[in-house]
Parts: structure tokens; C-alpha cells; sequence
């Protein structure tokens, strides 16, 4: 579990309590099929306060190779309804303790349902409906993971 004060006019602040961490992959974690240097590390250390999910459609067909060894759950998505197929499972995993993070057009609603979503814009771009429905734009996976890594950049963020 990570806790996070965000300090705020209302109510006195949002206190946040993750238990989950849910990624896309391709375009997020990954950049054609291959992880992004420095993500293993930043989900090792993450490991030890969220439980974290990649949840993809595996354009590439090797997710589960490449992430093979890291401390990850991995669900590929069938074709179809994968937007929906992606806010269901961070509703199910119980949205008020879900951070998601992605990219593409098929994540805008899984950001959107989780109590914080990143968008990352990278070398394959974001969709516009993404970064409209994240509550925060990161230029880097890696800047996205140090969020929650150092916890005071959120908070700084996020504040009212």
C-alpha cells in the first residue's frame, strides 16, 4: 500500500491509498515490443508497495517474454471493447486504489476510472481523448513511475 496526502481547499485534501498499479504496455512500459530502459528497476522498487498489472493487447505478441522475471501480473486483451475491457478490470480491482498508466486511445477510459491516471507521451505519441482524460501528462514512463517512487512529485502535482 502506498498513502499519499494531496493537501487541498476541500475537505482539507485528498488522502490516497494505492494498492494497484495498472499499465498498458505497448507505447508505455514498451517501445516497439522492447521495454524501456530503466522500467524494471522502477517496477521492482514500486513492487514492494502495489501490486501492479500490465494489461495489454500485445501488438507486438511478446509482453509476457518481455516481462517475463519482473514482478508484474500480465493480461492480454482479445480484439474488441478493449477500452471497456480496461476500466472494468480497474473498477474490479476497486478504482479508489488504481494509478493507471497509458498511452493510447484504448486507455483514455481505464485513466479516467482509476483514482489517478497518467498519460505518458513518448516516442509513439498519446491519443488527445488520453490526455484529456488523465490527471496527469508525463514526458516518460520513467518520469510517470518516479511519481509514486518520490511521492512529493505527485503531491506537488496534484495539490489545490
Amino acid at each position: 500500500m502506498l498513502t499519499v496526502e494531496i493537501p487541498g481547499d476541500f475537505n482539507g485534501g485528498v488522502r490516497l491509498s494505492l494498492a494497484h498499479l495498472v499499465l498498458d504496455y505497448n507505447g508505455t512500459l514498451a517501445e516497439d515490443g522492447a521495454l524501456i530502459a530503466g522500467v524494471p528497476e522502477r517496477l521492482a522498487q514500486l513492487a514492494e508497495h502495489l501490486t501492479i498489472h500490465v494489461i495489454t493487447a500485445d501488438t507486438h505478441g511478446n509482453a509476457a517474454q518481455k516481462l517475463a522475471g519482473l514482478p508484474v501480473s500480465l493480461y492480454i486483451l482479445p480484439p474488441g471493447a478493449q477500452s471497456e475491457a480496461k476500466a472494468d478490470f480497474v473498477r474490479a480491482l476497486g478504482f479508489e486504489q488504481c494509478v493507471a498508466v497509458g498511452n493510447g486511445r484504448n486507455d483514455a477510459l481505464m485513466l479516467q476510472t482509476a483514482v489517478v491516471g497518467v498519460a505518458v507521451v513518448q516516442v509513439e505519441g498519446a491519443a488527445q481523448i488520453t490526455l484529456a482524460s488523465a490527471d496527469v501528462v508525463c514526458a516518460s514512463i520513467e518520469d510517470a513511475l518516479d511519481l509514486f517512487i518520490y511521492s512529493k512529485r505527485l503531491v506537488a502535482t496534484l495539490r489545490n
